[in-house]
């Protein structure tokens, strides 16, 4: 016979009491978001690692349970992953690599470690189930189409695998019971520089086995071994590469739709040849590599002061961007990608003209939000930070 204890009401007052007394106690930081996420609390996106798999030399794919405020996102877009290095929270921009149906909820993110990268090494280095982490909403205009492309050619680049990566899977479920989408053919050629640098080799298998799927992987100088597709192809991108693998992409009465993200002179060859057939109104790209800044607007040094109105503080023009310019005011604006991709450091520029450093484009109309890691003054500027 078990004996239960007679029923306890527990006042709304108490357990708040309760959760003073726990917060008050000295815990990791982790602890108390713990506390805050087990009574439904949001907390500034929290989310937590279930999940670590060192893919390659370089790369780790984490698994992460979004808090109870995620809404998903569409494969392609990218999240906003915040992790405390040092003590410091830092975030870095990520496109989840999964289908944006998977049932537990669940995203995966694949990070390359760089040698000089704060984030991405600490994530390789330190990562480990139970690790909290922070995650904001899902952004970004590089997502499959609605309704879906009867076709579809998906080309990438080194991490540039990953939104593209979330398409296939994603096409891939679909095909099973969303009748609407009617997907045809679907192929995927993907380019790195050694066998050894390929991650999600195993995902890759299981995609091109699946019907009206093809998968090819091509490497710099070897054909690949144990992953599908290459069938003796190797080097960089050309139009022949995609008129032996995705031959229908180009026909006369071709529909299909391309999704392209990788390495800067990969994504321009690309370009070079739907601009020969006349087809980049059906390319669609993504880049996350920052890219080559343009020359300034005029020799000289850079003159005028750069105001930070919301701290009051001033200093002399550099001439580097608004965010390199802060920091060295002892400020410190929230940032991401720092390559004009995330929109995390965006601030208003009450006054004052700013040069875009991935264009070249000047403008001074007051009052407008910009984006501090591709801004830099000309003259005398005012940034509300």
């Amino acid at each position: 016979m078990v004996a239960y204890a007679p029923f306890k009401k527990v006042s709304t007052g108490s357990l708040w009491g309760s959760l003073a007394r726990a917060l008050s106690a000295p815990h990791p930081v982790g602890r108390y978001s713990g506390y805050l996420r087990a009574l439904g609390v949001n907390v500034d996106g929290a989310a937590t690692v279930t999940d670590v798999h060192r893919d390659t030399a370089d790369s780790v794919t984490l698994t992460i349970r979004p808090g109870r405020d995620w809404r998903g996102f569409a494969a392609g877009q990218f999240v906003n992953l915040g992790v405390v290095v040092d003590g410091v929270r830092h975030t870095r921009c990520f496109s989840p690599c999964d289908s944006e149906h998977r049932a537990d909820g669940q995203i995966q993110l694949t990070v390359k470690a760089h040698p000089d990268g704060l984030v991405s090494r600490a994530l390789y280095d330190r990562a480990r189930p139970g690790m909290d982490v922070t995650l904001t909403p899902a952004a970004g205009e590089f997502r499959l189409h609605e309704p879906r492309p009867r076709d579809v050619v998906l080309i990438s680049g080194g991490s540039g695998i990953t939104p593209v990566l979330a398409m296939a899977r994603t096409l891939a479920d679909e095909q099973g019971w969303r009748t609407e989408s009617a997907i045809r053919r679907v192929h995927l050629l993907h380019y790195i520089d050694r066998v050894e640098d390929l991650v999600h080799a195993a995902e890759l298998r299981r995609l091109a086995a699946l019907p009206g799927i093809g998968v090819t992987v091509v490497t710099a100088d070897e054909a690949v071994g144990g992953v599908p597709g290459a069938h003796g192809l190797t080097g960089r991108f050309t139009a022949e590469h995609l008129d032996l693998r995705a031959p229908w992409a180009f026909g006369p009465d071709s529909v299909a739709e391309t999704y392209l993200c990788g390495p800067a002179p990969m994504m321009d060859a690309v370009r070079a040849v739907y601009a020969e057939r006349g087809r980049e109104d059906r390319l669609h790209t993504e880049a996350f590599t920052a890219p080559a800044p343009v020359a300034p607007p005029q020799d000289g040094p850079p003159t005028g002061t750069v105001t930070f109105s919301a701290s009051d503080v001033t200093a002399e023009n550099t001439g580097d961007s608004l965010l390199e310019q802060a920091e060295g005011a002892g400020l410190t604006p929230a940032y991401g990608c720092r390559m004009g991709i995330c929109f995390t450091c965006t601030a208003v520029r009450r006054s004052g003209c700013t040069r875009d450093t991935t264009t070249g484009a000047v403008d001074a109309e007051p009052d407008q939000p910009i984006q501090l890691c591709v801004s830099a003054p000309v003259g005398d500027v005012d940034v509300e930070i």
